[in-house]
């Protein structure tokens, strides 16, 4: 098989800024994962979402949601409640703290994709990022 694979390349693009984003993250003592769960959380609409919905979103099993919000909580960048009909539904929240650290994270994240696409066009960078939305909604549906 030739090294130059569709995946390997993926896979290096993505190690490379999984690599750079958590060494930015690991000063503010936090993973990349755990950023996920609160970027996930500031763009719904009240800021929460379910555990299953969250698990849903980030295509995580439910063991490794569960240690990311407990992480998250101990930190105090989440609170975690039950569902006041349904005891069993618990939910996750993110608090001010936890809004506050994406927000200082956004201006590192944008910094390291800058650099991703800096020997891009403007015209290549949209069609980068069209390509990209396309094959992942490719993938959401196998």
């Amino acid at each position: 098989m030739p090294q130059e694979t569709y995946g390997v390349i993926i896979h290096q693009i993505h190690n490379t800024i999984e690599k750079s984003l958590n060494n930015q993250l690991r000063r503010k003592g936090i993973t990349l994962s755990q950023m996920n769960v609160l970027i996930t959380l500031v763009a719904s609409p009240k800021k929460k979402l379910s555990f299953k919905e969250l698990e849903k979103r980030l295509t995580l099993a439910q063991s490794t949601t569960v240690g990311l919000i407990s992480r998250l909580e101990q930190k105090k960048l989440v609170s975690v409640f039950g569902d006041k009909e349904d005891k069993r539904i618990k939910s996750v929240e993110i608090t001010e703290l936890g809004i506050k650290y994406c927000e200082d994270a956004e201006t590192e994240v944008n910094s390291i994709e800058e650099r991703i696409v800096s020997c891009l066009s403007e015209t290549e960078r949209e069609t980068f990022l069209s390509l990209l939305k396309k094959v992942n909604n490719t993938l959401m549906k196998i």
